[in-house]
């Protein structure tokens, strides 16, 4: 473990800190760690005496942003320092500089990426204790529900900053998009995205002064980080909206020309949901899944068709069941579209648009 912990560089994206900055530095050198990276990322004058002062203490070294970049800038700047400067290190560690990370645990998450050495390691903290400030709980729950249905990925604790990565995998690392807190969710989504595989390391729930310290912005970092996972469903809605639109027009009109019936329904819902699939595939292929070869076409219209058959024949069996007009009917392929869409959904992350692991 020792010759193990020499080989790890420690990477501390650091944003106007105070004085556990330096605890952090200084229990680290203790358990043996020579290569520590700080990144100040861009806390002026007033913070530039903490950085010297750190600087000076064995194994440090200072990275500075010349104004704010935000933690996932600052992550990637210690990234590529140390794909540059430290080619030989077996992996690097994330930890946060507000001492909310104990040493014991950070030893842990390497200990463990001294076991898998393919993994990404996340520690992973308990958010049911009464001491975790509501903000930190709340978010976390319902994130973590979102990164589950919406993503298929499943991790305890989505807004982990201890974080033990491979060396070989930090030019991946350097490729996924985002700034600020948003970065490190997409980090989340792209270790299912390629097909990296990661497990998660118990540590404990450490919360200093109700996290007063964190840079976290509850309603602007969050809008970031949601912003890019619903983009996953933002095509998709919008799909639907001119697939019930297009419906609606075709019915109307059907029902001026023809009796009412099955084919009225089949027509409307077969116009309707070509003009809507071209459109959702393509939107799907270049911005939300980023990704599909020359097989995905075929594979999307198989699930269209099989859509397309559930669709009309369960709003023909309600609309018989329950008679309706233009617009119970349109309702009614509301609803079933709605349940059909949840099916759809992981249907195309998982296999229509699923990228090729690495």
């Amino acid at each position: 473990m020792t010759e193990f912990v020499d080989k790890m560089s420690v990477i501390v994206p650091s944003y106007q800190p105070d004085e556990k900055l330096l605890e952090v530095v200084r229990s680290l050198t203790e358990k043996g760690f020579r290569d520590i990276i700080l990144v100040d990322d861009g806390g002026g004058n007033d913070y530039a005496p903490l950085f010297e002062k750190a600087a000076k203490l064995p194994g440090v070294s200072v990275l500075t942003h010349p104004e704010n970049r935000g933690k996932g800038c600052a992550l990637k700047t210690a990234f590529a320092y140390c794909l540059k400067e430290r080619p030989a290190c077996t992996g690097v560690i994330t930890v946060d500089g507000d001492n909310q990370h104990h040493v014991d645990d950070i030893l842990a998450c390497c200990g463990k990426l001294e076991e898998k050495p393919d993994h990404v390691i996340l520690g992973a903290r308990e958010f049911s204790s009464k001491d975790v400030p509501f903000r930190s709980r709340f978010g976390n729950v319902l994130t973590k529900g979102v990164f589950r249905f919406v993503c298929g990925v499943k991790i305890t604790d989505t807004q982990t900053g201890l974080r033990a990565i491979p060396g070989h995998l930090l030019g991946a690392m350097l490729e996924i998009e985002g700034s600020r807190y948003e970065y490190e969710t997409n980090m989340l989504l792209e270790l299912k995205a390629r097909g990296i595989p990661y497990e998660e390391v118990p540590i404990r729930t450490i919360y200093l002064d109700e996290n007063d310290s964190s840079h976290f912005n509850p309603l602007k970092d969050s809008i970031r980080i949601y912003r890019t996972i619903f983009a996953f469903a933002a095509s998709s809605f919008a799909s639907s909206l001119i697939d019930l639109g297009l419906f609606y027009l075709c019915i109307s009109l059907l029902s001026y020309m023809m009796p009412e019936g099955i084919w009225n329904i089949v027509m409307a819902t077969a116009f309707a949901r070509i003009c809507s699939s071209l459109f959702n595939y393509n939107i799907n292929r270049r911005r939300v899944f980023r990704s599909g070869g020359r097989n995905s076409i075929v594979k999307y219209y198989m699930l269209c068709v099989l859509q397309f058959a559930a669709s009309a024949g369960l709003v023909s069996l309600l609309a018989y069941l329950f008679p309706a007009g233009s617009l119970g009917k349109t309702l009614i392929k509301a609803l079933i579209d709605v349940i059909l869409f949840l099916l759809s959904y992981q249907i195309q992350r998982e296999w229509v648009f699923r990228k090729e692991t690495w």
